[in-house]
C-alpha cells in the first residue's frame, strides 16, 4: 500500500512537471513569450504642433520597459515592431467666461497603432486609442483649466502618458 502511494505521488510529480509551456509568474504570464524585444520607432503624427510624435514614442517606450518583460531596442531587427500614428489632436472651449475668454478647455487625442512580429503577422489586433472618450471611463482627464494656470503642455504630457498605459494594456496576450 505504501510503495503503490509513494508510486503514484512520483508518477504524478512527472506528469505534473514538464508541461509543455513554461509556468510564468506574476505580470509575465499577462504577456506573450513569443516576443522578447520591441522596436518602438517615432510615431508620425498628422499634427501641427511640433514634437508630439517624439513624445508619445517616448512615453510609450518607457511604459513598455516599465510594465512588460519585454526590452525595448533601436534595431528594426527585433522580434516585433510597435508603429503608431497620431490622428488627430485638438482643444475646444467647453466653458467660456462672460469675457469669452476659455474657463474650461476640452482636449482631443486618438492614436492608431499596429503591432506586428518580425515575420509582418500581426501580434495583437490594436484599434485606434481614442481621447476623451477613454479618458472619461477611465482616468477623467480630458478638460483642463487654463483660468486657474494648467496648460496645453501639462495636458498633452498627462494625455500622452493615459495613451502609452492604453497602448501596453493592449499589447497584453488575450485570455
Amino acid at each position: 500500500m505504501r510503495l503503490s502511494a509513494a508510486l503514484l505521488i512520483g508518477v504524478s510529480l512527472l506528469a505534473a512537471g514538464p508541461g509543455c509551456a513554461p509556468y510564468r509568474v506574476g505580470t509575465q504570464s499577462l504577456y506573450s513569450c513569443k516576443v522578447r524585444t520591441v522596436y518602438v520607432p517615432i510615431f508620425e503624427s498628422n499634427s501641427f504642433r511640433r514634437g508630439l510624435g517624439e513624445r508619445l514614442t517616448e512615453a510609450v517606450q518607457k511604459e513598455i520597459e516599465r510594465r512588460t518583460p519585454y526590452k525595448v531596442v533601436s534595431s528594426p531587427d527585433a522580434d516585433s515592431v510597435l508603429t503608431g500614428r497620431i490622428l488627430t489632436e485638438a482643444k475646444g472651449v467647453s466653458v467660456e467666461a462672460p469675457t469669452d475668454e476659455p474657463r474650461e478647455v476640452t482636449y482631443f487625442f486618438t492614436v492608431e497603432t499596429n503591432w506586428i512580429d518580425k515575420d509582418g503577422v500581426t501580434l495583437q489586433a490594436m484599434q485606434p486609442v481614442p481621447l476623451p472618450e477613454a479618458l472619461v471611463q477611465v482616468f477623467s482627464s480630458d478638460e483642463f483649466y487654463p483660468e486657474i494656470g494648467q496648460s496645453i503642455s501639462t495636458q498633452q504630457q498627462r494625455s500622452m502618458q493615459a495613451v502609452a498605459r492604453q497602448i501596453v494594456g493592449m499589447m497584453e496576450a488575450p485570455w
